[in-house]
């Protein structure tokens, strides 16, 4: 069947035709495509259209599409059991291999997604500090538990207001929001609610409103405010970690937050979430200690061994200073591309991840890239889909690269982008 048909099916039979909103390319026009397959770099649509991925399921397939030994994992594991509701062994190894990469990580709890670890760090923060307020910064997004998906007010720093129907005001007032990368509206808002800010919730480097990278002495600051005030500081590595170096941001940067949140990669394509941190704060946590959570699925074999057989893979190779270099190459093309044709723009990256923003701006925080000219990017995106080039449907997402692209997919990626923007 084509993609228009089945989209059409769809949207009689899911909200807008999709499990996730993004996916409807609503921000970007057109129709969406309806993926049948992916192997390596590459994807293929229902029609049978080829696309090189940029993608990566936003940031998971660090080893490409249906790498051979993680599927050989899963489909191995599939003939032990699908799910058991107790604990098994990959569990414990998975735990071992997050506990000896991230530096702050003396325990770990396995969730299901990255959501569920956020709004789980967050109710472990509360508990541990006995304090109701959370501070997070504006354009970071930390799923959507309902304490997060909080939209900034006008000023430095303000209480926030729903992002939402569906969030009660009276839970919203208890996220403060203030802008990414501005040490002083922190300053401004703990000198104001200090002693009861149980945590500050953190990107190491923000993903969700593009890529934008800390200042030089952002998390800094971070974690010497919330010693001083008796906070926690939640460092969400549900993008970077395993993405930026085997031990994340945190490791990169040389942070030590109190608590962690990951996904994405530690799950190798499967749904998968963790959260850890000290050892005093994570024996808090049900039923070591008082802070209730628990999941049916958590700890699903399927995705610990998928999990498993990524990070396994990925410390064998150690493929970071390869992806850097080919992603620095894409970038390069990409700029040169743009900039001859006359197209104002900003391109911010680390490692293997990067966003091209639309602006003539330095992108610093959510303000600046909101700058970027989401029309353009809406017209450069079709016509890159045209060519056969998928990347995120949308201005504020993080391009990946994966160790299945090559460098004939980056000359060839070149060659698409180039005429794609021609025809703009």
């Amino acid at each position: 069947m084509k993609n228009k048909e089945l989209f059409q099916r769809a949207k009689e039979l899911m909200p807008g035709g999709v499990s996730s909103p993004v996916r409807a390319f609503k921000a970007v026009g057109g129709e969406p495509i309806i993926v049948s397959r992916a192997k390596g770099s590459r994807l293929w649509d229902v029609e049978g259209k080829e696309y090189i991925d940029y993608l990566m399921s936003w940031g998971p397939l660090i080893l490409g599409h249906a790498h051979p030994r993680v599927v050989a994992a899963i489909e191995e594991q599939a003939k032990r059991g699908l799910s058991y509701g107790l604990t098994n062994q990959y569990e414990i190894e998975l735990a071992q291999l997050v506990v000896s990469s991230m530096p702050s990580v003396e325990m770990v709890r396995f969730v299901s997604s990255g959501t569920e670890a956020t709004m789980s760090a967050i109710r472990l923060a509360r508990g541990y500090t006995g304090r109701k307020y959370v501070v997070k910064f504006e354009g970071c997004y930390h799923g959507h538990g309902d304490s997060l998906l909080v939209m900034a007010g006008s000023g430095v720093a303000t209480l926030g207001i729903p992002g939402t129907p569906g969030v009660p005001e009276e839970i919203a007032k208890l996220t403060l929001v203030v802008p990414y990368n501005n040490v002083e509206a922190l300053e401004e808002v703990f000198n104001k609610y200090g002693e009861d800010i149980a945590c500050v919730i953190v990107e190491p480097v923000a993903g969700n409103m593009g890529v934008v990278l800390p200042k030089p002495g952002f998390l800094e600051a971070i974690r010497d405010i919330t010693k001083r005030y008796g906070s926690l500081v939640i460092c969400d590595e549900v993008i970077t970690n395993f993405r930026l170096s085997k031990g994340g941001a945190q490791e990169l940067f040389g942070r030590d937050p109190d608590i962690t949140c990951m996904g994405k990669i530690i799950g190798g394509g499967m749904p998968l979430g963790a959260y850890g941190g000290r050892r005093e704060i994570m024996e808090k946590v049900a039923p070591e200690g008082p802070i209730y959570q628990a999941g049916t699925l958590s700890g699903n074999p399927l995705s610990m061994v998928a999990g498993i057989a990524t990070l396994r893979e990925l410390f064998e190779l150690n493929p970071y200073d390869r992806l850097e270099a080919l992603t620095i190459k894409l970038i390069s093309g990409i700029r040169d591309i743009l900039s001859h044709k006359g197209i104002p723009h900003r391109i911010n990256h680390i490692a293997s991840m990067f966003t091209v923003f639309f602006t003539d701006k330095e992108v610093y925080d959510y303000a600046t890239a909101k700058t970027s000219d989401t029309d353009l990017f809406g017209r450069f995106f079709r016509a890159l889909l045209r060519e056969g080039i998928l990347i995120p449907p949308s201005q504020f997402e993080a391009w990946f690269l994966s160790t299945a692209h090559t460098e004939e997919d980056i000359a060839l990626t070149l060659e698409k982008i180039d005429r794609a923007v021609r025809s703009l």
